[in-house]
């Protein structure tokens, strides 16, 4: 039996990826050794960050394009993993992979076994995993917003976005959102709670901004860069908070330039304390401590939470490149397998 996965097809790869970028390529499914086990791929999740670790040259030619996974057991050499366990795991954009020792994979995302009835398995990518993660870690942790502040968030029907601006929202700001398509503001208003939502698509969008923000901002989660960081950087407060999470519009420059490195520069002049989130540094201390709030903020409908599910891993490429033009809606992921838990 062989797996099929996706693997660059060019090296460097272009500023932006097109049909030509990646290739679907086939293997034998590998056999686990000890302290193993083989595991199906259900949910891939497509993330921007994956993008720049591919124009980094940072995954190995031939091998499957990185990306966090939820997937079921098949067989397991590893001590409590039986067949049909449902795990997180990093198989990338593969239907089949390995888990466990020898076993490549950022230190920080750590395999675990799942609870189906806790919440939907997808969560594990999304919300509840290192996705709600991030957000928690910036706007928590490094942005620590007081109740009365004035927060702007930008890509706020994103994944991260549409999380960061909740926790914003919990803690008593007055929260702003900067998103594309109407039908998104919309969404970000209605739906997530915030108090207003911007269109970066407008022509007036930094008056529109500005007017949203009438006693300027006083914290900023940056997903985005180029013009949303244009019309953010006047407002913005002396004794304000940022933190730099992405910076999409960036991620067909040049490798070697930093754009993160400017805006800090830029936004440090106006009296803003600038960090730059990695979320691998907050995994080993805080990954508890955020469960035990987002959990409950979850389970309860105090945190709101939409996915953008694509079928097939054939979408896979197209649906990765519709995320990086701002195409989805909220946090992408594609179903290349059954989900056993679903109805």
């Amino acid at each position: 039996m062989n797996s099929r996965y996706w693997t660059l097809a060019k090296r460097p790869p272009p500023p932006w990826p097109d049909e030509t970028t990646f290739a679907l390529k086939e293997a034998p499914v590998p056999t686990p050794g000890p302290g193993q086990a083989l595991t199906r791929t259900i949910y891939v999740s497509l993330d921007p960050y994956q993008w720049g670790r591919r124009r980094r040259g940072e995954e190995a030619e031939g091998t499957p394009c990185h990306a966090r996974t939820v997937s079921q057991v098949v067989e397991s050499r590893i001590d409590g993993l039986a067949p049909g366990d449902f795990v997180f795991n990093t198989n990338g954009w593969a239907e089949y992979g390995l888990m466990g020792e020898g076993v490549e994979r950022p230190s920080y995302m750590v395999p675990r076994k799942l609870d189906p009835t806790q919440g939907k398995i997808s969560h594990a990518v999304g919300v509840l995993g290192m996705l709600g993660l991030t957000a928690y870690a910036g706007m928590a942790l490094q942005c620590e917003p007081k109740a009365g502040e004035t927060v702007v968030v930008s890509a706020a029907s994103g994944g991260v976005g549409q999380i960061a601006g909740q926790i914003a929202r919990l803690k008593g700001c007055r929260v702003v959102g900067i998103a594309g398509r109407e039908e998104k503001c919309r969404y970000v208003v209605e739906e997530l709670g915030f108090d207003a939502c911007v269109s970066h698509l407008s022509d007036s969008f930094p008056e529109d901004l500005k007017a949203a923000c009438p006693g300027g901002i006083d914290v900023y989660f940056e997903n985005v860069g180029g013009a949303v960081f244009e019309a953010v950087l006047p407002l913005l407060n002396a004794g304000g908070r940022m933190t730099i999470c992405g910076l999409i519009a960036h991620y067909g420059d040049a490798p070697g330039t930093d754009a993160g490195a400017e805006e800090a520069r830029r936004a440090e002049s106006r009296g803003v304390r600038v960090q730059r989130l990695s979320v691998g540094s907050y995994a080993a201390d805080w990954h508890d401590v955020f469960l035990s709030e987002m959990a409950p903020w979850v389970a309860s409908g105090q945190v709101r939470y939409r996915e953008d599910i694509r079928e097939g891993l054939e979408t896979i490429p197209s649906a990765f490149a519709e995320m990086l033009r701002g195409a989805n809606f909220g946090k992408t992921l594609v179903r290349i397998g059954p989900d056993p838990t679903l109805p």
